[in-house]
């Protein structure tokens, strides 16, 4: 019968088989009482007083000790085994570096954009996406708060496996008011750049580009000086749809790349892929020369220095002048999982890196996203410097 412990865990599965009027028949020795049993039941009784007992199917030895161990229980005196507990979640969680660790927005910028947004029922890839850096971007220290506007819904038509917004073949209708909705709130915010981006729409005709032109051209006729950039998906490729959207007035055109090429079909949706999204940004860039083109490249999940290197120089030749590298973050245990976590320093070089290689701006950083401080000081310089350019070039000419 091995252990003390094993005849215990048999006492415990066993006794949970064995009625309690049983037990007591068999401990005192006598038939159970059937005085108040319904006419008709007695033969049951009978058959079952005289049919196989306990020891017929596990011996006498056994029994007794099933016996013996369930009183001791009852009594007192031998302690029942503790149940197995299950480990917590807590204590599976993977375990993040100290310069991941984020301070919890409290500022009064942030809780006023906060309110705006719930009030005109507007989705933000900052809230969807579950940006870290939201209290930083929403916080506007000197004046640079920017706001990314999630259009087109909250629910994508793609599952792309480092992404945590939620994801449907068949969304809910466009809201027709939305780009008048979303002018409204940045004229209320008094914001002077705004990132548009949206969900993949693979189930409208046009995929969302006429809506996102639309939206572009509410605000700029509410604040003709505002800047904006519209972050958008990748139209499947289909020049027709890039051009709405280029020419639709906007300032920097952007579309994340989010990996190296080999690591695409792990980690995006298939009907994504690397060179899909090159053409992308490189039809952009032909169509309205005097656009800005953003990309951005997710690390820690698996990629080599070497191809990541060719990444940033494919962008180059594509015509992307903007550059963001940051740190993926498991949104959740159902998504893919972070194969390493990389330092500041490596991002810092990686910097300087794309700096020397060409890039005209490179924002790079553990906690660094596609629209992270999109509206800081330098990019909003090279975009008015820019804007002048364009004019002294209209102006030579007109002469």
């Amino acid at each position: 019968w091995g252990s003390t412990v094993d005849m215990l865990r048999l006492t415990r599965t066993t006794s949970r088989f064995v009625s309690a009027p049983f037990r007591r028949c068999q401990s005192t020795g006598s038939s159970a009482d059937t005085s108040n049993d319904k006419p008709g039941t007695q033969s049951l009784h009978d058959k079952l007083s005289t049919g196989p007992s306990l020891q017929d199917f596990m011996g006498v030895a056994a029994a007794q000790v099933v016996q013996d161990t369930t009183e001791a229980f009852a009594c007192g005196t031998v302690a029942a085994p503790e149940p197995e507990r299950k480990s917590s979640l807590k204590s599976k969680r993977e375990p993040k570096p100290s310069w991941l660790k984020m301070q919890l927005p409290d500022s009064e910028n942030y809780k006023r954009l906060h309110n705006t947004v719930s009030e005109l029922g507007l989705a933000t890839v900052c809230q969807e996406a579950k940006c870290p850096n939201i209290g930083e971007c929403w916080g506007g220290k000197d004046g640079t708060a920017t706001a990314t506007i999630m259009l087109m819904g909250d629910t994508c038509t793609r599952a792309c496996r480092f992404c945590a917004v939620k994801t449907s073949r068949a969304p809910p209708p466009l809201d027709p008011e939305e780009p008048f909705k979303v002018a409204t709130a940045i004229a209320k915010w008094g914001l002077d750049y705004v990132v548009l981006t949206s969900v993949d729409r693979d189930d409208l005709p046009d995929q969302g580009a006429s809506h996102f032109a639309e939206t572009v051209r509410h605000l700029k006729r509410e604040k003709p000086d505002i800047l904006v950039e519209t972050l958008t998906p990748d139209f499947r490729g289909d020049p027709a749809c890039v051009s709405v959207v280029a020419r639709s007035g906007m300032d920097v055109f952007a579309h994340n790349i989010e990996t190296v090429e080999r690591l695409q079909p792990r980690v995006r949706d298939p009907r994504a892929s690397y060179r899909q999204s090159l053409s992308v940004l490189k039809m952009a860039r032909e169509m309205q020369p005097s656009l800005v083109t953003k990309t951005s490249i997710m690390l820690g999940v698996g990629e080599t220095a070497d191809e990541v290197r060719q990444t940033m120089q494919d962008l180059l030749e594509a015509g992307v002048s903007v550059l963001t590298l940051g740190q993926y973050l498991r949104p959740s245990k159902g998504h893919m999982p972070v194969h390493e976590y990389v330092t500041p320093e490596a991002f810092e070089q990686w910097q300087m890196e794309g700096e020397r290689m060409g890039f005209r701006y490179v924002a790079s950083g553990p906690l660094v996203r596609s629209s992270y401080r999109a509206g800081e000081f330098f990019l909003k310089s090279m975009l008015q410097q820019n804007k002048m350019a364009a004019q002294a070039a209209a102006n030579s000419s007109s002469h």
